[in-house]
C-alpha cells in the first residue's frame, strides 16, 4: 500500500524555470539543487508511447516537503503552457510497478511512466485517481541520491 506519509514533493510546472526559481526562492525563503537538464527524458504515455523529451527541473534543498519545478518541451506532461502551477505530488514507494498496479486496479489512470507497462514502468509513474490529482510513484532506491543532490551534491544531467 502507498504510504502518503512518504510524500516528499510538490510538482509544479513552470513556463520559465529560472523565473520561478527566482521569485519563489526569495519570497519562501528557500534555496534550490543544481537545475538538471534532461534533453533526453523517457517518458512514456498511453498516447504517445515511449519518447525522448526536453525537460528541466530543480528541487528546493529545503524539506522534508520539497518543491519541484519542472519546465517542459511543448506538448508533453510537464509543458506549462496550458496549465501552468502545481501539477503532482510525489511519494516514495518500494515498488513502482506493484503499486501502480494496484492503483489501476483502483480505478486510478496511468499518466505517464518512465518506461513502458512491459517494462514495469521504470523509476517513477503519475497515477490519477478518478478524482483528479496525479500522484507521482517514485522508487524509494533513489532517495539517496536525492539527498545527496539536496545537500549540495550532484543528481546527473546538471545544466551547463
Amino acid at each position: 500500500m502507498i504510504d502518503y506519509q512518504r510524500l516528499y514533493h510538490t510538482g509544479i510546472r513552470v513556463p520559465d524555470l529560472d523565473a520561478a526559481m527566482a521569485e519563489m526562492g526569495e519570497t519562501l525563503k528557500i534555496t534550490w539543487a543544481t537545475v538538471q537538464h534532461n534533453p533526453g527524458q523517457t517518458v512514456w504515455t498511453p498516447d504517445a508511447g515511449l519518447q525522448a523529451v526536453d525537460l528541466q527541473f530543480v528541487y528546493s534543498c529545503e524539506g522534508p516537503q520539497h518543491i519541484e519545478l519542472l519546465q517542459g518541451q511543448t506538448g508533453t506532461i510537464w509543458d506549462a503552457a496550458d496549465h501552468p502551477g502545481v501539477h503532482h505530488v510525489g511519494v516514495w514507494v518500494d515498488d513502482v510497478s506493484a503499486e501502480t498496479q494496484r492503483c489501476l486496479a483502483d480505478g486510478w489512470r496511468l499518466a505517464a511512466a518512465g518506461a513502458s507497462p512491459d517494462d514495469d514502468y521504470g523509476m517513477f509513474t503519475y497515477v490519477v485517481p478518478p478524482s483528479g490529482p496525479i500522484i507521482e510513484l517514485v522508487w524509494s532506491a533513489m532517495e539517496p541520491r536525492f539527498e545527496a543532490w539536496w545537500a549540495g551534491g550532484t543528481l546527473g544531467n546538471e545544466r551547463h
